[in-house]
């Protein structure tokens, strides 16, 4: 992606902002892209990764964080509710068999990932932000 490879350096110095399952959305192109070329530019990269079996809309793929989104690919956001908890380490049943599903799931992707980047730079800020989840959940709050 462009505008997030000509950004790299920005980003790379964002603050962490943890998303329920642990996901750094601070790097992540979907919370940070704002204009519709950088939308559509991240629409077309999550179907390069084959993350969708389309290029979405722009209102797809947008996402302004957890607490914004209906769904979660991992169902985790019912389950955090369920048990009265803001993140996955936080519950009682942590790590849970959704959790290990979820490793798994996102391990799975990142060659995806690896082949649809450009750089290796803007792959390693792409694992900050989808592949270090195990790590983000594991710190204390």
């Amino acid at each position: 992606m462009k505008w997030y490879i000509q950004r790299l350096e920005e980003h790379k110095k964002a603050v962490p902002v943890y998303s329920v399952c642990g996901d750094d959305c601070a790097v992540c192109p979907r919370y940070l892209a704002s204009t519709e070329a950088e939308l559509r530019e991240t629409a077309e990269f999550w179907f390069r990764a084959g993350w969708r079996d389309r290029v979405v809309s722009s209102e797809e793929i947008r996402c302004a964080g957890c607490s914004t989104r209906p769904t979660c690919s991992y169902r985790l956001l019912p389950c955090v509710q369920a048990h009265g908890v803001s993140a996955c380490n936080q519950c009682g049943e942590y790590a849970c068999g959704k959790i290990q599903a979820m490793l798994e799931n996102s391990e799975q992707k990142k060659a995806s990932c690896r082949a649809a980047c450009e750089t290796e730079e803007e792959f390693s800020l792409l694992c900050r932000a989808f592949y270090e989840k195990e790590k983000n959940l594991a710190r204390k709050e």
